[in-house]
């Protein structure tokens, strides 16, 4: 049985993607897994994904340059969040930082905007 489901999701699609394929299929999920990928894809880091019972088969074609799981998983308040944006984003406005937070999973920037803090999860860029 695996650990960590986000992170041994987000490092499958990373090594599709060094080998230059387009769809990577995952035969383990979680709803945080499928809440990432939902904002990955409304992001444009990830051209689609699709349930199909156990596995989730998800397309690639993105923007993706690079998606990981922030471990541990700090905890943030909505005032430091640009200390974790500077320390995991390439570059100002390039890249999304995925937070948990009472209020369901959230970008950086509406966190921000929602003066709501969390824990960090992921990011791509």
């Amino acid at each position: 049985m695996r650990k960590d489901i986000v992170a041994d999701g987000l490092n499958q699609i990373m090594n599709a993607k060094r080998a230059n394929k387009e769809i990577v299929t995952l035969k383990f999920h979680s709803k945080v897994l499928l809440s990432i990928l939902a904002v990955g894809k409304l992001k444009g880091y990830i051209k689609d994904y699709r349930v199909k019972g156990k596995e989730i088969e998800i397309e690639t074609g993105g923007k993706l340059n690079a998606c990981k799981a922030v471990k541990p998983r700090y905890v943030v308040k909505a005032m430091d969040i640009q200390k974790y944006v500077r320390r995991y984003l390439p570059a100002r406005d390039m890249g999304v930082l995925i937070i948990s937070t009472n209020k369901g999973l959230m970008t950086h920037q509406t966190a921000i905007d929602q003066n709501v803090g969390g824990n960090v999860i992921a990011y791509f860029y």
